[in-house]
């Protein structure tokens, strides 16, 4: 069950035998808020689904996304090495399950092995990666293409089904509604994305790829050096790639 987390599922035997009879999956609902700014992280997850979103909220009451853990990772490891408040709100961004233990169980499990440290420690170097690369490609690239960025990260993590409002996808990238509505539309008449209010279904991914920054795949290039493996992939990119024609049927009966 908890293998369901890639990163779990790539700690030694030794190394999760330390804390695995502690975990028990939990709920993550849309919008749970898991940290807020400055406050003690008292529990680590692991999503099996879902996206935990890392923001920092704005005077004007906007939040912008600066990082994101989904099935690839962990949220709270840097608190457990460090016992650190966390500097941003943590939230549940999608929907989710995810594989949960207490910090103090972590720590003591940490104290018992450096392997275990160090696994921690690559995750937060590749998290630190993750949100610079982010900063860079904010400041140097267009909204189009960190849209297909962000919706292709997205996609890794949860699949082609996304609950986003064009409103919220707007303030987790931190552009304006209207851009985001003119870069969805484009995507949607290319065939690339079908959307209707509060649901977005990516339908090409290939496409998507074309169209996004070199920052998709320079990420996913760190948790491949890092990790020495590759970031995990949906199930439903095979179904994309092998069945378009299905597919386009029940697009267009479900969205017209």
């Amino acid at each position: 069950m908890h293998s369901a987390n890639k990163f779990l599922s790539l700690m030694s035997p030794a190394d999760l035998a330390l804390f695995a009879d502690h975990l028990h999956v939990v709920e993550m609902p849309h919008g749970q808020v898991l940290a807020e700014p400055h406050q003690l992280i008292e529990k680590l997850y692991f999503p099996h689904s879902g996206i935990v979103s890392y923001v920092v909220g704005m005077s004007d009451g906007n939040m912008i996304e600066t990082g994101m853990v989904g099935r690839d990772g962990v949220m709270g490891a840097l608190q457990a090495l460090d016992e650190k408040v966390s500097p941003n709100r943590i939230m549940v961004q999608v929907p989710g399950n995810a594989s949960v233990v207490d910090i103090e169980v972590m720590r003591k499990a940490i104290d018992g092995s450096p392997s275990l440290r160090v696994m921690l420690a690559k995750h937060e170097q590749f998290f630190v990666a993750q949100i610079q690369q982010s900063a860079g490609c904010n400041a140097g690239h267009s909204v189009e293409a960190r849209m297909c960025r962000w919706l292709l990260r997205m996609y890794g993590l949860t699949g082609p089904e996304l609950p986003l409002t064009q409103e919220f996808l707007g303030q987790m990238m931190g552009v304006r509604r209207t851009s985001v509505s003119l870069v969805a539309g484009k995507l949607q008449e290319a065939g690339l994305i079908a959307y209707r209010r509060g649901h977005v279904r990516i339908v090409n991914v290939e496409k998507l790829k074309e169209m996004a920054c070199e920052c998709y795949e320079t990420v996913n290039t760190h948790y491949e050096k890092i990790f020495h493996t590759a970031p995990p992939k949906h199930e439903h990119e095979a179904l994309l790639r092998a069945a378009p024609k299905i597919l386009d049927a029940r697009i267009k009966s479900v969205y017209g």
